[in-house]
Protein backbone atom coordinates (compact mmCIF):
# COMPACT_ATOMS: atom_id res chain seq x y z
CA UNK A 1 0.00 0.00 0.00
CA UNK A 2 1.37 3.49 -1.03
CA UNK A 3 1.75 6.21 1.60
CA UNK A 4 -0.81 8.84 1.26
CA UNK A 5 1.04 12.04 -0.24
CA UNK A 6 -0.92 14.58 0.96
CA UNK A 7 -1.44 13.26 4.54
CA UNK A 8 0.51 15.40 7.04
CA UNK A 9 3.60 12.65 7.62
CA UNK A 10 4.42 12.56 3.85
CA UNK A 11 3.92 16.56 3.89
CA UNK A 12 6.56 16.54 6.94
CA UNK A 13 9.00 13.81 5.64
CA UNK A 14 9.33 15.01 1.60
CA UNK A 15 11.23 18.43 2.61
CA UNK A 16 13.39 16.85 5.28
CA UNK A 17 14.62 14.19 2.72
CA UNK A 18 14.72 17.07 0.25
CA UNK A 19 17.08 18.28 3.00
CA UNK A 20 18.92 15.50 3.86
CA UNK A 21 19.73 14.72 0.58
CA UNK A 22 21.35 18.82 -0.32
CA UNK A 23 23.29 18.27 2.62
CA UNK A 24 24.41 14.76 1.60
CA UNK A 25 25.28 16.83 -2.01
CA UNK A 26 27.45 19.62 0.12
CA UNK A 27 28.94 17.16 2.18
CA UNK A 28 29.99 14.86 -0.75
CA UNK A 29 31.68 18.35 -2.71
CA UNK A 30 33.17 19.34 0.25
CA UNK A 31 34.71 16.22 1.10
CA UNK A 32 35.89 16.53 -2.54
CA UNK A 33 37.23 19.98 -1.97
CA UNK A 34 39.73 18.45 0.88
CA UNK A 35 42.65 17.60 -1.76
CA UNK A 36 42.51 20.64 -3.50
CA UNK A 37 42.52 22.56 -0.19
CA UNK A 38 45.46 20.71 0.65
CA UNK A 39 47.36 21.79 -1.95
CA UNK A 40 46.90 25.32 -1.66
CA UNK A 41 48.21 24.81 1.97
CA UNK A 42 51.57 23.61 0.92
CA UNK A 43 51.73 26.13 -1.62
CA UNK A 44 52.24 28.69 1.23
CA UNK A 45 54.57 26.52 3.01
CA UNK A 46 56.84 26.39 -0.29
CA UNK A 47 56.60 30.05 -0.76
CA UNK A 48 58.28 30.17 2.78
CA UNK A 49 61.74 28.83 1.29
CA UNK A 50 61.92 32.64 -0.78
CA UNK A 51 63.56 34.91 0.34
CA UNK A 52 60.88 37.45 -0.66
CA UNK A 53 58.88 36.28 2.72
CA UNK A 54 61.62 34.94 5.09
CA UNK A 55 64.27 38.13 4.61
CA UNK A 56 67.28 36.02 3.90
CA UNK A 57 69.74 35.01 0.65
CA UNK A 58 68.58 32.70 -2.04
CA UNK A 59 69.04 29.09 -0.87
CA UNK A 60 69.32 26.09 -3.32
CA UNK A 61 65.79 24.73 -2.76
CA UNK A 62 63.88 28.44 -2.81
CA UNK A 63 65.89 28.90 -6.41
CA UNK A 64 64.56 25.56 -7.62
CA UNK A 65 61.29 26.55 -6.93
CA UNK A 66 61.70 29.65 -8.41
CA UNK A 67 62.56 28.03 -11.78
CA UNK A 68 59.84 25.40 -11.48
CA UNK A 69 58.16 27.08 -14.14
CA UNK A 70 60.61 26.61 -16.55
CA UNK A 71 59.83 22.93 -16.68
CA UNK A 72 56.11 23.01 -15.36
CA UNK A 73 55.06 25.15 -17.94
CA UNK A 74 56.35 23.21 -20.90
CA UNK A 75 55.24 19.87 -19.68
CA UNK A 76 51.62 20.89 -18.98
CA UNK A 77 51.45 22.88 -22.55
CA UNK A 78 52.82 20.26 -24.54
CA UNK A 79 50.07 17.20 -22.73
CA UNK A 80 47.51 20.22 -23.18
CA UNK A 81 47.96 20.03 -26.54
CA UNK A 82 47.56 16.37 -26.86
CA UNK A 83 46.67 14.07 -24.28
CA UNK A 84 44.90 16.31 -22.15
CA UNK A 85 43.54 18.72 -24.63
CA UNK A 86 40.11 18.79 -22.63
CA UNK A 87 41.78 19.64 -20.10
CA UNK A 88 43.12 22.84 -20.95
CA UNK A 89 41.47 26.11 -19.03
CA UNK A 90 40.39 27.11 -15.78
CA UNK A 91 37.21 25.12 -15.19
CA UNK A 92 34.23 27.65 -15.44
CA UNK A 93 33.93 28.28 -19.10
CA UNK A 94 33.53 24.33 -19.41
CA UNK A 95 31.16 24.42 -16.82
CA UNK A 96 29.15 27.29 -18.27
CA UNK A 97 29.63 25.25 -21.44
CA UNK A 98 28.09 22.25 -19.89
CA UNK A 99 25.42 24.45 -18.37
CA UNK A 100 24.25 25.78 -21.52
CA UNK A 101 24.47 22.67 -23.95
CA UNK A 102 23.84 20.23 -21.84
CA UNK A 103 25.45 17.39 -24.23
CA UNK A 104 28.31 18.52 -23.50
CA UNK A 105 28.90 17.80 -19.93
CA UNK A 106 29.51 13.91 -21.24
CA UNK A 107 32.76 15.04 -22.62
CA UNK A 108 33.62 18.28 -20.70
CA UNK A 109 32.48 17.21 -16.96
CA UNK A 110 33.58 13.77 -17.20
CA UNK A 111 35.46 11.99 -14.09
CA UNK A 112 38.77 11.51 -16.74
CA UNK A 113 38.44 15.09 -17.38
CA UNK A 114 38.00 16.67 -14.21
CA UNK A 115 41.06 14.37 -12.52
CA UNK A 116 43.29 15.61 -15.67
CA UNK A 117 42.24 19.63 -14.95
CA UNK A 118 43.07 18.91 -11.20
CA UNK A 119 46.52 17.15 -11.61
CA UNK A 120 47.13 20.28 -13.94
CA UNK A 121 46.13 22.28 -11.52
CA UNK A 122 48.12 20.70 -8.82
CA UNK A 123 51.57 20.80 -10.99
CA UNK A 124 51.11 24.12 -11.34
CA UNK A 125 50.12 25.59 -8.09
CA UNK A 126 53.57 23.53 -6.55
CA UNK A 127 55.50 24.93 -9.03
CA UNK A 128 54.37 28.31 -7.80
CA UNK A 129 52.88 29.46 -10.58
CA UNK A 130 50.66 33.24 -9.88
CA UNK A 131 47.07 31.83 -10.54
CA UNK A 132 44.26 31.01 -8.14
CA UNK A 133 41.75 28.01 -7.46
CA UNK A 134 38.02 28.56 -8.09
CA UNK A 135 38.44 27.06 -11.70
CA UNK A 136 39.37 23.36 -10.77
CA UNK A 137 37.03 24.04 -7.51
CA UNK A 138 33.73 25.02 -9.92
CA UNK A 139 34.62 22.17 -12.34
CA UNK A 140 35.16 19.69 -9.23
CA UNK A 141 31.67 20.84 -8.07
CA UNK A 142 29.81 20.25 -11.18
CA UNK A 143 31.61 16.63 -11.84
CA UNK A 144 30.69 15.62 -8.03
CA UNK A 145 27.12 16.41 -8.96
CA UNK A 146 26.72 15.29 -12.28
CA UNK A 147 28.41 11.49 -11.34
CA UNK A 148 25.94 11.72 -7.89
CA UNK A 149 22.98 12.12 -10.11
CA UNK A 150 24.04 9.35 -12.36
CA UNK A 151 24.54 6.81 -9.68
CA UNK A 152 21.88 8.08 -7.81
CA UNK A 153 18.41 8.75 -9.99
CA UNK A 154 16.82 9.41 -6.83
CA UNK A 155 18.87 12.23 -5.77
CA UNK A 156 16.75 15.37 -5.79
CA UNK A 157 14.60 14.27 -8.40
CA UNK A 158 12.78 17.82 -8.29
CA UNK A 159 16.00 19.52 -9.83
CA UNK A 160 16.44 19.56 -13.21
CA UNK A 161 19.90 18.60 -14.53
CA UNK A 162 21.14 21.96 -15.37
CA UNK A 163 20.41 23.05 -11.49
CA UNK A 164 21.80 20.42 -9.95
CA UNK A 165 25.03 21.19 -11.87
CA UNK A 166 25.10 24.75 -10.86
CA UNK A 167 24.67 24.52 -7.17
CA UNK A 168 27.50 21.64 -7.64
CA UNK A 169 29.48 24.40 -9.00
CA UNK A 170 28.28 26.63 -6.20
CA UNK A 171 29.18 23.78 -3.27
CA UNK A 172 32.41 23.82 -5.05
CA UNK A 173 33.78 27.11 -4.84
CA UNK A 174 32.00 27.26 -1.51
CA UNK A 175 34.06 24.18 0.01
CA UNK A 176 37.40 26.00 -1.54
CA UNK A 177 37.28 29.37 0.15
CA UNK A 178 34.75 28.32 3.20
CA UNK A 179 32.41 31.42 2.21
CA UNK A 180 28.88 29.48 1.35
CA UNK A 181 27.03 32.98 0.94
CA UNK A 182 29.91 33.62 -2.06
CA UNK A 183 29.30 30.33 -3.52
CA UNK A 184 25.97 30.64 -3.26
CA UNK A 185 25.72 34.35 -5.27
CA UNK A 186 28.54 32.95 -7.69
CA UNK A 187 25.88 30.57 -8.85
CA UNK A 188 23.31 33.07 -9.35
CA UNK A 189 25.34 36.06 -10.26
CA UNK A 190 28.40 33.81 -12.67
CA UNK A 191 26.73 30.77 -13.86
CA UNK A 192 22.83 31.44 -14.47
CA UNK A 193 22.74 35.17 -14.74
CA UNK A 194 19.56 35.66 -12.90
CA UNK A 195 18.62 35.52 -9.28
CA UNK A 196 15.88 32.58 -8.59
CA UNK A 197 14.57 32.53 -4.69
CA UNK A 198 13.22 29.01 -5.27
CA UNK A 199 16.61 27.95 -6.25
CA UNK A 200 18.93 30.52 -4.03
CA UNK A 201 18.02 28.07 -0.56
CA UNK A 202 18.78 24.92 -1.76
CA UNK A 203 22.24 26.75 -3.15
CA UNK A 204 23.23 28.11 -0.21
CA UNK A 205 22.05 25.04 2.06
CA UNK A 206 24.63 22.74 0.12
CA UNK A 207 27.12 25.18 -0.25
CA UNK A 208 26.89 25.66 3.93
CA UNK A 209 27.11 21.99 3.88
CA UNK A 210 30.38 21.65 1.72
CA UNK A 211 32.30 24.77 3.56
CA UNK A 212 31.58 22.70 6.61
CA UNK A 213 32.74 19.51 5.60
CA UNK A 214 35.53 20.88 3.64
CA UNK A 215 36.91 22.75 6.87
CA UNK A 216 37.03 19.82 8.81
CA UNK A 217 40.60 18.55 7.45
CA UNK A 218 41.59 21.05 10.65
CA UNK A 219 43.43 23.68 7.62
CA UNK A 220 41.53 27.18 8.22
CA UNK A 221 41.32 28.78 5.00
CA UNK A 222 41.92 32.58 4.89
CA UNK A 223 43.21 32.91 8.47
CA UNK A 224 44.44 36.53 8.19
CA UNK A 225 43.35 37.72 11.09
CA UNK A 226 40.79 40.53 12.08
CA UNK A 227 41.11 43.34 10.08
CA UNK A 228 40.23 46.09 12.51
CA UNK A 229 38.56 49.46 11.43
CA UNK A 230 38.47 52.67 14.14
CA UNK A 231 37.76 55.31 10.24
CA UNK A 232 34.09 56.71 10.52
CA UNK A 233 32.16 55.71 7.37
CA UNK A 234 32.23 58.60 5.49
CA UNK A 235 36.74 58.26 5.28
CA UNK A 236 35.92 54.73 4.27
CA UNK A 237 33.55 56.43 1.66
CA UNK A 238 36.12 59.01 0.17
CA UNK A 239 39.11 55.89 0.30
CA UNK A 240 36.88 53.36 -1.63
CA UNK A 241 35.79 55.81 -4.35
CA UNK A 242 39.83 56.61 -4.72
CA UNK A 243 41.33 52.68 -4.32
CA UNK A 244 38.11 50.89 -5.80
CA UNK A 245 38.70 52.81 -8.54
CA UNK A 246 42.53 52.03 -8.93
CA UNK A 247 42.15 48.77 -7.64
CA UNK A 248 39.11 48.18 -10.38
CA UNK A 249 41.78 49.28 -12.89
CA UNK A 250 44.31 46.77 -12.37
CA UNK A 251 41.94 44.04 -12.21
CA UNK A 252 40.36 44.85 -15.85
CA UNK A 253 43.92 44.67 -16.72
CA UNK A 254 44.65 41.69 -15.46
CA UNK A 255 41.24 40.53 -17.14
CA UNK A 256 42.06 42.21 -20.55
CA UNK A 257 45.30 40.58 -20.08
CA UNK A 258 44.08 37.59 -19.83
CA UNK A 259 41.46 37.64 -22.61
CA UNK A 260 44.27 38.91 -25.09
CA UNK A 261 46.82 36.19 -24.42
CA UNK A 262 44.17 33.65 -24.50
CA UNK A 263 43.11 34.56 -27.76
CA UNK A 264 46.50 35.15 -29.62
CA UNK A 265 48.32 32.22 -28.27
CA UNK A 266 45.56 29.62 -28.59
CA UNK A 267 47.17 28.78 -32.06
CA UNK A 268 50.56 29.04 -32.01
CA UNK A 269 50.77 27.19 -28.31
CA UNK A 270 48.85 24.57 -29.70
CA UNK A 271 51.20 24.33 -33.00
CA UNK A 272 54.42 24.71 -30.27
CA UNK A 273 53.48 24.20 -26.98
CA UNK A 274 57.10 23.12 -26.01
CA UNK A 275 58.45 26.44 -26.92
CA UNK A 276 55.84 28.62 -26.22
CA UNK A 277 55.67 26.57 -22.48
CA UNK A 278 59.55 27.73 -22.13
CA UNK A 279 59.27 31.34 -23.32
CA UNK A 280 56.07 31.69 -20.87
CA UNK A 281 57.97 29.63 -18.15
CA UNK A 282 60.80 31.47 -18.13
CA UNK A 283 58.90 35.02 -18.10
CA UNK A 284 57.17 33.68 -14.55
CA UNK A 285 60.61 32.49 -13.52
CA UNK A 286 62.07 36.18 -14.11
CA UNK A 287 59.67 37.33 -12.23
CA UNK A 288 59.80 35.03 -9.32
CA UNK A 289 63.58 35.77 -8.95
CA UNK A 290 63.60 39.32 -9.18
CA UNK A 291 60.79 39.49 -6.99
CA UNK A 292 62.19 37.10 -4.20
CA UNK A 293 59.25 34.73 -5.20
CA UNK A 294 56.33 37.19 -4.39
CA UNK A 295 55.41 37.14 -7.81
CA UNK A 296 54.36 33.42 -7.32
CA UNK A 297 52.01 31.55 -5.72
CA UNK A 298 47.89 32.58 -5.87
CA UNK A 299 48.20 35.73 -3.66
CA UNK A 300 47.05 34.47 -0.26
CA UNK A 301 50.11 34.29 0.96
CA UNK A 302 50.96 37.67 -0.11
CA UNK A 303 48.03 39.01 1.70
CA UNK A 304 48.93 37.39 4.92
CA UNK A 305 52.58 39.06 4.59
CA UNK A 306 51.19 41.81 4.19
CA UNK A 307 48.80 41.92 7.31
CA UNK A 308 51.29 39.92 9.73
CA UNK A 309 54.66 40.40 8.04
CA UNK A 310 57.48 42.74 9.74
CA UNK A 311 57.97 46.47 9.39
CA UNK A 312 60.67 45.64 6.72
CA UNK A 313 59.06 42.91 4.70
CA UNK A 314 55.67 45.50 4.41
CA UNK A 315 58.29 48.44 2.80
CA UNK A 316 60.42 46.42 1.13
CA UNK A 317 58.04 44.93 -1.28
CA UNK A 318 60.32 43.92 -3.80
CA UNK A 319 62.68 41.05 -2.84
CA UNK A 320 66.03 42.85 -4.87
CA UNK A 321 68.12 44.45 -2.53
CA UNK A 322 68.78 47.29 -4.47
CA UNK A 323 65.80 48.09 -5.69
CA UNK A 324 63.85 51.01 -3.45
CA UNK A 325 61.18 50.17 -1.67
CA UNK A 326 58.63 52.65 -4.40
CA UNK A 327 60.21 50.94 -7.43
CA UNK A 328 59.97 47.33 -5.55
CA UNK A 329 56.26 47.94 -4.98
CA UNK A 330 55.46 49.27 -8.34
CA UNK A 331 57.38 46.27 -9.58
CA UNK A 332 55.82 43.71 -7.85
CA UNK A 333 52.61 45.12 -9.02
CA UNK A 334 53.10 44.63 -11.99
CA UNK A 335 54.15 41.39 -12.02
CA UNK A 336 51.28 40.57 -9.96
CA UNK A 337 48.84 41.79 -13.29
CA UNK A 338 51.30 40.24 -15.54
CA UNK A 339 52.08 36.82 -13.93
CA UNK A 340 47.94 35.28 -13.48
CA UNK A 341 47.41 36.62 -16.96
CA UNK A 342 49.99 34.57 -18.42
CA UNK A 343 49.63 31.35 -16.67
CA UNK A 344 45.94 31.41 -17.04
CA UNK A 345 45.92 32.52 -20.66
CA UNK A 346 48.22 29.88 -21.71
CA UNK A 347 45.25 27.63 -20.63
CA UNK A 348 46.75 26.29 -17.07
CA UNK A 349 43.74 25.62 -14.98
CA UNK A 350 43.09 28.23 -12.34
CA UNK A 351 41.35 31.02 -11.60
CA UNK A 352 41.48 34.93 -10.46
CA UNK A 353 39.77 35.22 -7.60
CA UNK A 354 42.94 34.89 -5.50
CA UNK A 355 45.64 36.76 -7.38
CA UNK A 356 42.65 39.50 -7.79
CA UNK A 357 42.42 39.98 -4.18
CA UNK A 358 45.96 39.84 -3.88
CA UNK A 359 46.49 42.31 -6.50
CA UNK A 360 43.92 45.05 -4.56
CA UNK A 361 45.37 44.61 -1.36
CA UNK A 362 48.68 44.98 -2.21
CA UNK A 363 48.00 48.35 -4.25
CA UNK A 364 45.51 49.77 -1.63
CA UNK A 365 47.86 48.96 1.23
CA UNK A 366 51.09 50.69 -0.51
CA UNK A 367 48.84 53.45 -1.36
CA UNK A 368 47.75 54.48 2.12
CA UNK A 369 51.09 53.77 3.67
CA UNK A 370 52.65 56.00 1.22
CA UNK A 371 50.44 59.04 2.51
CA UNK A 372 50.56 57.84 6.07
CA UNK A 373 47.25 56.33 6.33
CA UNK A 374 45.92 53.40 8.20
CA UNK A 375 47.21 50.54 5.51
CA UNK A 376 44.60 47.91 6.57
CA UNK A 377 41.98 50.04 5.77
CA UNK A 378 43.93 50.25 2.11
CA UNK A 379 44.21 46.96 2.18
CA UNK A 380 40.87 45.97 2.75
CA UNK A 381 39.31 48.36 -0.04
CA UNK A 382 41.67 47.09 -2.19
CA UNK A 383 41.25 43.53 -2.43
CA UNK A 384 37.14 44.27 -2.90
CA UNK A 385 38.14 47.17 -5.62
CA UNK A 386 40.57 44.17 -7.47
CA UNK A 387 38.62 41.38 -7.16
CA UNK A 388 35.33 43.07 -8.79
CA UNK A 389 37.31 45.25 -11.30
CA UNK A 390 38.66 41.82 -12.51
CA UNK A 391 35.45 39.88 -11.91
CA UNK A 392 32.89 42.13 -12.21
CA UNK A 393 30.98 40.37 -9.19
CA UNK A 394 30.31 43.11 -7.01
CA UNK A 395 27.76 41.31 -4.80
CA UNK A 396 30.32 37.73 -4.37
CA UNK A 397 33.21 40.35 -4.06
CA UNK A 398 31.24 42.43 -0.69
CA UNK A 399 30.28 38.59 0.84
CA UNK A 400 33.85 37.32 0.42
CA UNK A 401 35.47 40.63 1.53
CA UNK A 402 33.69 40.30 4.65
CA UNK A 403 34.33 36.73 5.39
CA UNK A 404 38.09 37.75 4.94
CA UNK A 405 38.11 41.24 6.65
CA UNK A 406 36.02 39.58 9.58
CA UNK A 407 34.05 42.76 10.25
CA UNK A 408 30.63 43.89 9.39
CA UNK A 409 32.30 48.00 10.31
CA UNK A 410 33.55 47.21 7.02
CA UNK A 411 30.37 46.90 4.67
CA UNK A 412 30.01 50.74 3.79
CA UNK A 413 33.82 50.77 2.44
CA UNK A 414 33.86 47.54 0.74
CA UNK A 415 30.49 48.01 -1.24
CA UNK A 416 31.66 51.31 -2.23
CA UNK A 417 35.11 49.61 -3.21
CA UNK A 418 33.04 47.22 -4.84
CA UNK A 419 30.90 48.64 -7.07
CA UNK A 420 33.30 51.34 -8.39
CA UNK A 421 36.28 48.53 -8.92
CA UNK A 422 33.29 46.14 -11.02
CA UNK A 423 32.31 49.54 -12.68
CA UNK A 424 35.83 50.63 -13.52
CA UNK A 425 36.96 47.47 -14.21
CA UNK A 426 33.96 46.75 -17.12
CA UNK A 427 35.46 49.88 -18.66
CA UNK A 428 38.62 48.49 -19.01
CA UNK A 429 37.50 44.87 -19.95
CA UNK A 430 34.03 45.19 -21.37
CA UNK A 431 32.78 42.19 -21.02
CA UNK A 432 32.87 39.33 -17.17
CA UNK A 433 36.10 37.51 -18.03
CA UNK A 434 34.74 33.98 -17.56
CA UNK A 435 31.84 34.80 -20.36
CA UNK A 436 34.74 36.34 -22.97
CA UNK A 437 36.60 33.14 -21.97
CA UNK A 438 33.35 31.21 -23.23
CA UNK A 439 32.52 33.05 -25.79
CA UNK A 440 36.14 32.60 -27.37
CA UNK A 441 36.25 28.37 -26.57
CA UNK A 442 32.59 28.57 -28.52
CA UNK A 443 34.46 30.27 -31.30
CA UNK A 444 37.41 28.01 -31.16
CA UNK A 445 35.00 25.23 -31.57
CA UNK A 446 33.14 26.24 -34.42
CA UNK A 447 36.31 26.90 -36.17
CA UNK A 448 38.00 23.46 -35.81
CA UNK A 449 34.42 22.64 -36.89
Amino acid sequence: MQPDPTSPTSRLLQPLGVLLQLLLLGGVVGLACWPLNAIDHLQDQLLGLMPGWTNQPWALPGLLLALAPLVVMPLLLTLQAGPLRDAAGSGIPQTMESLEHPEMAPRLLDQRTTLARLLNWTLASLALMPLGREGPLVQLGSAVARGLQRRCPWLLPHLSNTNLVAIGAGAGLAGGFNSPLMGAVFVMEELLGRYNVGLLWPTALTCAAAALVSNLAGMPLYSLGLLTTQEPEWQQLAWGLAIGGGAGILGGLMSRLLLQVSTRLRGPIQQAPLRWGLVLGAALALMAVLSGGRSGGDGEALLSLLIHGDTAAELELSGSAGMGADLGWMALLVSRVVGPALALGAGIPGGLIDPAFGLGGLLGRGLLQLVGGNPELGLALGMAGGLAGATQLPLMTVLFALRMAGDLQWLLGLLVSAVIGAYVGRRVQPQPIYHALWEAQQRTARGAS
